[in-house]
């Protein structure tokens, strides 16, 4: 069997109006007489989200510390009230994002098995060692909660909303008729938030006076580094080959590091 293209597909792309113009006549005629009266512009639409927004619930709530050794931890190192209940909420939202990160590179390790061969990186050792780093980032995350008194099984707001925006990412993922280059794509976007993330997280733990949480976050952030760098790399040569243009000079560890075009 022919393996699929890693190019974008030629052939007959009938989503745009200019492919059928008595089409488009006839389907705005036809929404116009469906609706009878004027839809709601969109200053309308924007006062009525507004007013939802203002008599919403919140979308979680963030528990306190679950132990009584915990709750002691937190107050002793001036993590209390709030700002605990924030830290927890925080910790939870990279929590939901290195999960979603772990399942990205098991999602980018089934492309790469069904990409056509070429030669050069991302190889499966490589996505192997980042897919490793999500996870011991997890890990190190789950304790780092339990280490406050808190639950790293508990869903908190931030993470509920963090899990939901990566959604979108596995699906693409998922999608069999993405290339291993659209997929890759994917990555760098989660890669580029995943780096804005961790480095926040290592103020908020240094500005908490939580040191040796900070080292622990800082070693995660500057190893996330990495993986931008490589992803970087990989999506820049990948898109120079399908267009067929010189790529730009990277540094020697991203051109080492990264594919072939």
């Amino acid at each position: 069997m022919r393996p699929p293209s890693t190019r974008p597909a030629d052939g007959a792309n009938r989503t745009g109006i200019a492919t059928s113009p008595d089409g488009t006549q006839a389907a705005e005629r036809a929404a116009i007489d469906a609706c009878g009266e004027p839809s709601p512009d969109a200053a309308q639409l924007a006062a009525l989200r507004a007013d939802c927004a203002r008599g919403a619930p919140p979308v979680g709530t963030v528990s306190p510390p679950a132990t009584m050794k915990g709750a002691a931890k937190a107050t002793r190192e001036a993590i209390n009230g709030n700002g605990a209940l924030a830290f927890l909420d925080l910790l939870g939202e990279r929590q939901a994002f290195e999960r979603t990160g772990t399942r990205l590179y098991d999602a980018l390790l089934v492309k790469l098995e069904g990409a056509a061969p070429r030669p050069g990186p991302p190889t499966r050792e490589q996505l192997e060692e980042i897919r490793d780093d999500e996870a011991r980032h997890l890990a190190v995350l789950g304790d780092a909660i339990e280490s406050l008194g808190g639950d790293s099984t508990a869903v908190t707001p931030s993470a509920d909303v963090m899990g939901v925006a990566g959604a979108g990412w596995l699906q693409a993922l998922a999608d069999p008729r993405t290339t291993l280059t659209d997929a890759l794509k994917v990555v760098l976007i989660a890669e580029l938030a995943d780096n804005d993330g961790w480095y926040t997280l290592v103020e908020v733990a240094d500005g908490l006076h939580q040191e040796e949480l900070a080292d622990q976050f800082r070693e995660a952030a500057l190893q996330e580094e990495a993986h931008l760098t490589c992803v970087r790399a990989w999506v820049t040569l990948a898109v120079a080959g399908q267009v067929g243009i010189e790529p730009p000079p990277l540094d020697d560890g991203a051109a080492r590091d990264a594919p072939a075009p």
